[in-house]
């Protein structure tokens, strides 16, 4: 029987995921400011909906391996929300610290199909295998993934993953493109430390919840 409070906490959860694991301004991000500066917004949300698809890809890789150790997972939850709360707040820390403007290449004067951007940013992001880590860290400290979930709650929470990426996509490609005469390479730089701030911050309030022994989400 499909519990609708089960599924109504698998979407918030999922889509809060979608965005944690998007908002970073890596190699991608970049890549997507770039096109929607150069090339359009909807070229830039196109290069979204290819990070969103290899994202997907290893979620799934991520949650699948996970279902396989169901009772470690039970028995040590405190330590893998722990684990899951460290390694969100040291992904927060290096998102703050890092220079997304390193990541910025010349662009093609040639648009190139909706297609060809969006299968390029799916292997931009595919390139990146680590990402698996951070999944682990998120499925953990959210409790993502839990034994006796029916396959729709499953189905239903990575497309909420998907919809929480796609989400901020959209999101970040409107408003770039809303100011994009005023957005430069300080603007990138400043939106990554806010998004690593918030990151931190949020992973620091797990993590103090964790230890007293409460939840947080």
């Amino acid at each position: 029987m499909i519990n609708f409070e089960t599924i109504a906490s698998i979407l918030w959860k999922g889509c809060l995921i979608g965005v944690i694991v998007s908002a970073p301004l890596g190699p991608v991000g970049v890549l997507c400011i770039q096109r929607t500066l150069n090339k359009g917004r909807w070229y830039g949300f196109v290069t979204g909906i290819g990070a969103t698809m290899s994202d997907i890809c290893y979620a799934l890789l991520t949650g699948y391996g996970m279902s396989f150790v169901f009772d470690y997972v039970n028995k040590n939850i405190f330590y893998l929300q722990l684990f899951g709360s460290l390694m969100l707040l040291a992904f927060g820390i290096y998102t703050f610290r890092s220079n997304p403007v390193s990541s910025i290449r010349p662009t093609s004067t040639n648009k190139g199909t909706y297609l060809h951007n969006l299968v390029t940013a799916f292997f931009v992001t595919l390139s990146n295998p680590l990402i698996i880590f951070l999944f682990i860290g998120l499925f953990a400290r959210f409790a993502f993934v839990s034994e006796g979930v029916l396959v729709f709650e499953a189905v239903m929470g990575y497309v909420a993953i998907a919809l929480g990426a796609l989400s901020w996509w959209f999101g970040i490609t409107y408003f770039v493109n809303k100011v994009r005469k005023r957005f430069d390479v300080r603007g990138i730089w400043i939106l990554n430390r806010v998004i690593g701030s918030i990151v931190a911050i949020v992973s620091l309030l797990g993590l103090i919840f964790t230890l007293m022994g409460q939840s947080l989400y």
